[in-house]
């Protein structure tokens, strides 16, 4: 069925004008003033409304395996509630356990997904190394549309990466095309300090962002950059939630270096005093890593987006639920990490962005969905406005309000870490692939209709070691010197 978008204002990355927009075929086929379109298409009135593209979600964690249970999260509900706040895409991530195949984790991974109700890709995280991963690579990005690779570089025991393989998965997603990502904390420091604690008789949520203060994201941030900066190979990293891990990236880019930055609504509103509530479960349902931080470090990543050396919002969605964090009632370290956000994600960052002034509408698009479709290169099928892109989009009515919280919210997990904020700027509708799944608080999503989404590999960003051959070549000519 196709739909018009009558009368309101479309709001880009780079623009603002007043048009209508028509879609049909699950695409944006026009976009102009007074457009006509068949008498059996649906038509939404936007007058005094935003037409923008649909929100992005770069980092989600759908129904993810971890800390011995599972995020209460599905591919199906996990979608429809992004739907239901304004985000028409997710890419999630495919993460192997050590000795685990990465092509196998991919297929598992894709099993699941098959019940999605809106368009997702996958992120692959690399969490060990040897001949196979370095093969699995190559089929992930040339034949599975796979254009980047997480490291984490912090749960040591588990997941973790440590620096070998950060330089071996690094200079292999160079080769390949790929962009590579990190989780910034460094593992060995969180270790000894969760131990600290425990030795302490700090056990409770407390100890939580005790065990990972700032500095330790801080230097892993750095430490990463710095093996990207050798190894010349682009890098995102994710989640940054404190002034230390900025203070890296801006420094990067300052130098020329090709680093992205991405900042969780959660971090830009919430601060470390939840971990403090004597309510157990209140404090365990904000324990995530990073954790949140003391307050400051909330304007600082404003101050990052602003400056654009932060160019995405995310929401690290991953749930569970209060009997799901009781497993940590006596060891914080036993705590499943990981609160909600895909639903609330756009409002809060129109309220607490736009509303304020922090950012214009603009920055808003760029945000929360037009940056993340420009680095993991889907763009402009997604995250614009243009004839031709993917026909997913929202109507967006700045002026209306909502009052978040557990009872109302489409995600499936008991707690919402915005629980009780009133926010300003709600989207109305939203189309997905040209279907009008959200409207005037309905949701009519479809089980299993979202589609996965290819990224394609990107050009070499930089020719073959050129620099290291300048280092080298100074070698090459006294060796020469000395043959004479």
């Amino acid at each position: 069925m196709s739909t018009l978008i009558r009368g309101g204002t479309v709001v880009t990355a780079d623009d603002a004008f007043r048009a209508d927009v028509y879609t049909d075929e699950g695409v944006i086929k026009a976009v102009g003033e007074n457009l006509d379109a068949p008498g059996d298409a649906r038509v939404i009135d936007a007058g005094g409304q935003l037409i923008m593209p649909g929100g992005i979600d770069p980092h989600t964690h759908m129904e993810l395996p971890f800390m011995g249970t599972v995020a209460s999260e599905d591919f199906y509900t996990g979608t429809c509630a992004a739907a239901a706040g304004g985000t028409t895409m997710c890419i999630d991530f495919v993460i192997p356990a050590p000795q685990e195949p990465l092509l196998e984790a991919y297929n598992k991974w894709r099993g699941w997904s098959e019940k999605a109700a809106a368009d997702y890709s996958f992120h692959v995280a690399v969490t060990w190394w040897d001949d196979s991963v370095h093969r699995d690579m190559a089929t992930l990005v040339n034949e599975k549309g796979v254009n980047s690779f997480k490291h984490f570089m912090a749960y040591k025991g588990a997941i973790m990466a440590d620096d070998e393989i950060l330089v071996n998965s690094f200079v292999r997603a160079k080769e390949l095309g790929a962009i590579c990502t990190v989780h910034a904390e460094n593992g060995e420091l969180v270790f000894k300090l969760q131990q600290e604690m425990k030795d302490r008789g700090i056990t409770g949520p407390e100890g939580h962002p005790l065990s990972r203060p700032p500095e330790v994201e801080g230097e892993a941030a750095n430490r990463a950059i710095r093996i990207a900066q050798v190894l010349n190979v682009p890098l995102y990293v994710v989640h940054n939630s404190c002034k230390e891990s900025l203070e890296a990236i801006t420094r990067a880019r300052q130098e020329g270096q090709r680093v992205y930055g991405e900042v969780l609504a959660g971090h830009l509103v919430i601060d470390d005093s939840v971990y403090r509530n004597p309510d157990f479960d209140f404090a365990a349902a904000h324990v995530m890593s990073p954790p949140f931080r003391p307050k400051g470090h909330q304007e600082a990543l404003w101050r990052g987006l602003q400056s654009g050396n932060l160019q995405t919002t995310a929401t690290d969605h991953c749930c569970f639920c209060a009997d799901q964090k009781a497993a940590g009632a006596d060891d914080f370290s036993l705590i499943p990490n990981g609160t909600a956000g895909v639903e609330d994600r756009m409002s809060v960052m129109w309220d607490q962005g736009v509303v304020t002034g922090r950012l214009t509408p603009n920055e808003f698009v760029a945000a929360t969905s037009t940056n993340a479709a420009k680095i993991f290169n889907i763009y402009p099928r997604k995250g614009s406005v243009n004839v031709g892109a993917d026909a997913d989009l929202i109507v967006w009515d700045p002026e209306g309000t909502r009052t978040i919280s557990a009872k109302t919210h489409h995600q499936n997990i008991d707690f919402n870490i915005f629980e009780g904020m009133t926010v300003k700027g709600i989207n109305t509708h939203t189309i997905s692939q040209g279907r009008v799944v959200w409207a005037d608080g309905q949701l009519d999503m479809e089980r299993g209709s979202g589609r996965y989404i290819d990224r394609p590999a990107f050009a070499p960003y930089y020719a073959a070691m050129e620099r290291r051959e300048d280092l080298l070549a100074p070698t090459a000519v006294n060796r020469a010197k000395a043959a004479e």
